[in-house]
């Protein structure tokens, strides 16, 4: 039996009858100039994330259904989606990954969303913000997914939240999921990084190392989320080919010793200068 099926028009759907791509949806269309409008008010306030989500809008990849469609219109997907119908209820329920052992997967990311004051809810709340219609199609499913594991990732690369590490895990996400969006935000990020903060930190090297992992590691999104979140941390990493950030670190070591906070890295620069870069 097949996890999906073809109507008389030609639209797929999955064997619920859920469709891949809702008719209505509208074709995305490409636009640089907008996504470089959307990085630079980016620039100027990292924590609004709502114009993350404006530039893969205006970024997207023609390899985003092809990707789709292999993992929902498969036996896999039909799994997943039925046992992980939407991640952040999952994700949210601390206490139930409390329970599971210690050193693991779970209780990294619970310390990691604590210590941040973060929830997987107010990451999609922030999405939602946009006002973008639902359509409860499979790409619909698919880019929840991805977005929701956005914080799981920094948690099994070992990258923060500071603008380096932020850098990093968009370039490990192109690794996984090939965009345009995340090679702008990561290494035009990274570039405007070395351009603002005067240092010999060997911040290009941290993003390559972080980019070549997101390569090497099968993607996230395919994978059963509750299986991981129970598996020891330092093996998950194993499993998945996640090295040390060694670079990554060598930039926040060598940031202190020049006296440069690594989450502020534009401390140092008046607001004038810093808007301008």
């Amino acid at each position: 039996m097949t996890a999906y099926q073809t109507d008389i028009a030609g639209t797929e759907s999955a064997s619920d009858g859920t469709l891949l791509r809702d008719p209505r949806r509208p074709q995305p269309k490409y636009s640089l100039r907008k996504a470089y409008g959307h990085f630079r008010d980016l620039l100027k306030d990292k924590e609004e994330t709502s114009h993350v989500f404006k530039i893969f809008e205006s970024l997207p990849s023609k390899h985003f259904l092809p990707r789709v469609r292999a993992l929902t219109l498969s036996e896999r997907g039909e799994q997943l989606r039925a046992e992980e119908p939407f991640l952040p209820p999952i994700l949210d329920d601390h206490d139930a990954l409390r329970r599971l052992p210690r050193g693991s997967v779970a209780h990294a990311y619970c310390d990691f969303m604590e210590s941040e004051g973060l929830s997987a809810a107010g990451l999609a709340a922030e999405a939602d913000k946009l006002g973008n219609p639902k359509y409860g199609d499979l790409v619909e499913w698919f880019g929840f997914r991805q977005r929701d594991t956005h914080d799981l990732m920094h948690v099994l690369t070992g990258y923060g939240r500071d603008g380096l590490g932020e850098q990093c895990v968009l370039l490990f996400t192109h690794g996984q999921s090939p965009s345009h969006g995340h090679l702008l935000i990561g290494y035009a990020g990274a570039l405007n990084i070395m351009k603002t903060v005067k240092s010999r930190a060997p911040v290009w090297k941290a993003c390559r190392q972080a980019h070549r992992t997101g390569v090497a590691c099968p993607p996230l999104v395919a994978m059963s989320i509750r299986e991981l979140l129970a598996k020891d941390l330092d093996e998950a990493r194993a499993e998945l080919n996640i090295p040390d950030p060694h670079w990554y670190r060598e930039c926040h070591r060598i940031w202190r010793e020049e006296g440069i906070d690594p989450y502020d890295l534009l401390a140092k620069k008046s607001q004038p200068e810093a808007v301008a870069a």
